[in-house]
């Protein structure tokens, strides 16, 4: 594509957003073309649409242009796939972010919602609070501003036992058919009118009552998971990204399509929660836990987090700041938190005198400023156990758990302690938060270490050797592991740092190559991304939704070539 084409596409793009929402200088986009921990690449603009027609708009543009098509919206994906991945492309790449489409509906009292392109847990989170009602995704997700769309787009988990991943067969959204037409597809269950201009308008200016809405079959959230996770002689895991199980339309599209909205359930919040804090050295005993907990219980845990004793270590020292910032102000400050974060990042880039990496050093060094944060009971747990098992209970399930474990505890090694409120709060705001304690431990020390990976991987349900024991010649090449995840499903988070003069990419294979062997699924809920290889059914199915491979060409290491050649 010539420059004066690439020229007349960004006159259009400003005609339609107005010339602040389109972004073409290199320091601007750079919030945009990178992602959240992996992978970064060129885009010749970024357009930033205010409303649904704007969006629609910008659509026809580009694919009458012929360029690829980047749909983005928070960009806090830990896989790299809401930006572009390199700059080998055969065309122009435009990232179109939709963060300024916000808005959210509710219907039937907050029993469901429909989420525009651009709006975030965070928001739906604290809407739903006078219907006493939650989204899909609690602290997490919610925190960091992440959007509703991208969790359905990428079948987010979560640590939410009963929940399963994020999943809606309701939903509208644009694709470029075979013939290389763009077009709308109106699945979101409320009749809106016949063309794409009429519906979209409609939608946004909430022009539809209860008489518009259609109450059918069709899924607004996997509500088969609790059966699921509860069959724990299964040698499939419970859930993992590649499940054709949750390949529908947007769910699972990995930004194979561009979506408007989509429509999901909510979630009655408990009467009363109880957190209970369990320890041990021994995995076994865990791994019985949870069997019984999960085939005996009549009530399932709310969540159940793990943390390895080197992770609760990690993060108690390098998530000290975001810990605080949490406990102190809110999570509703955490997204200007990561914003300020990477602009500060972006500046040390621009002025070399400055060091890399120079928030993470800025804020490290102040979080030595405060003092312990974590309850005495946790640390006293830290020295006793090197397993460590976050467990919360709701309503009727409270007592049931109290009764098993008192029982359990008198025949098996470790132990546990019924949370205060305070202690609950902070028990799972130290394992939410010990995510960030891998990126600040690089960051800190990356001249004396090698590359970093983070695995994202759901074990079988019938699984006893949950708890990773690398070969001597794997463990041999690693600096430090962290490991933690969410038991009950099976899903753990991986972490390696490696040595330096160590190959990543080649170790990374051979931990693969293990996982394969032990019948695991990869990843389990942080979807493919530029990092993970798409298993055949997924690359079938962005096929399918892409066949000119227009949108987000490259998803899971497949072709970038336009028609997929």
């Amino acid at each position: 594509m010539s420059t004066r084409k690439i020229a007349s596409l960004i006159k259009k793009l400003v005609k339609i957003s107005g010339k602040a929402n389109v972004i073409t200088k290199s320091w601007d986009k750079e919030a945009y073309e990178k992602g959240w921990r992996y992978g970064s690449g060129n885009a010749f603009a970024v357009t930033r649409p205010g409303n649904l027609l704007e969006l629609w708009e910008i659509l026809k543009a580009c694919n009458k242009d012929g360029v690829i098509i980047i749909m983005q919206a928070a960009n806090t994906g830990l896989t790299g796939g809401s930006t572009p991945h390199g700059n080998d492309y055969d065309r122009p790449v435009v990232i179109i972010n939709t963060m300024r489409i916000d808005d959210i509906h509710l219907i039937d009292n907050g029993k469901q919602i429909i989420g525009l392109a651009g709006s975030t847990l965070y928001s739906l989170e604290r809407k739903l609070e006078k219907y006493d009602r939650e989204p899909h995704s609690v602290i997490g997700s919610t925190s960091i501003g992440a959007s509703i769309i991208g969790g359905v787009c990428n079948n987010s988990g979560g640590s939410l036992v009963q929940r399963g991943p994020s999943f809606t067969e309701l939903a509208l959204y644009a694709r470029v058919n075979k013939d290389g037409k763009l077009e709308l597809i109106n699945e979101l269950g409320v009749d809106l009118g016949s063309n794409p201009e009429e519906i979209l308008k409609n939608l946004e200016d909430r022009n539809y009552n209860e008489k518009n809405i259609v109450h059918s079959d069709k899924l607004a959230s996997d509500n088969k998971y609790s059966d699921i996770v509860r069959q724990i002689e299964s040698k499939i895991p419970a859930r993992f990204n590649s499940d054709s199980r949750l390949l529908s339309g947007v769910s699972g599209s990995s930004g194979k399509v561009a979506v408007f909205a989509v429509r999901l359930d909510t979630y009655q919040k408990p009467k009363r929660n109880q957190v209970f804090y369990v320890g041990t050295n021994n995995p076994n005993v865990f791994w019985k836990m949870r069997r019984d907990i999960l085939s005996k219980f009549k009530n399932l845990p709310v969540l159940g987090d793990y943390m390895h004793r080197d992770c609760y270590d990690a993060a108690k020292k390098y998530s000290k700041d975001t810990f605080i910032v949490i406990d102190k102000l809110g999570t509703n400050f955490l997204p200007t938190l990561f914003e300020l974060k990477r602009k500060v990042d972006l500046l040390s880039k621009k002025f070399k005198f400055l060091p890399d990496k120079l928030s993470d050093r800025i804020m490290q060094f102040l979080s030595y400023l405060w003092p312990n944060h974590l309850p005495a009971r946790m640390d006293k747990f830290r020295d006793t156990y090197e397993h460590h098992w976050i467990i919360e209970m709701s309503d009727d399930g409270i007592e049931e758990a109290k009764n098993y474990l008192d029982i359990f505890f008198k025949e098996n090694e470790g132990d546990y302690f019924e949370c205060t409120k305070k202690e609950g709060e902070k028990a799972s705001l130290h394992r939410f938060v010990s995510a960030s304690a891998f990126g600040r431990y690089h960051a800190i020390h990356n001249k004396n270490l090698g590359g970093a990976m983070s695995l994202d991987v759901a074990f079988p349900r019938n699984e006893k050797e949950w708890f990773e024991k690398l070969p001597k010649e794997i463990d041999d090449l690693i600096e430090l592991k962290l490991y933690y995840g969410h038991l009950f499903c099976h899903v753990l988070h991986q972490n390696y740092l490696v040595k330096k003069g160590v190959d990543p990419d080649h170790l990374l294979e051979k931990i693969l190559k293990l996982y394969d062997r032990r019948g695991a699924e990869y990843p389990a809920e942080h979807n493919v991304g530029h990092e993970y290889k798409a298993k055949p059914n997924l690359s079938k199915f962005y096929k399918d939704l892409d066949p000119t491979n227009t949108f987000n060409p490259g998803i899971g290491k497949t072709s970038k070539k336009k028609n997929w050649k």
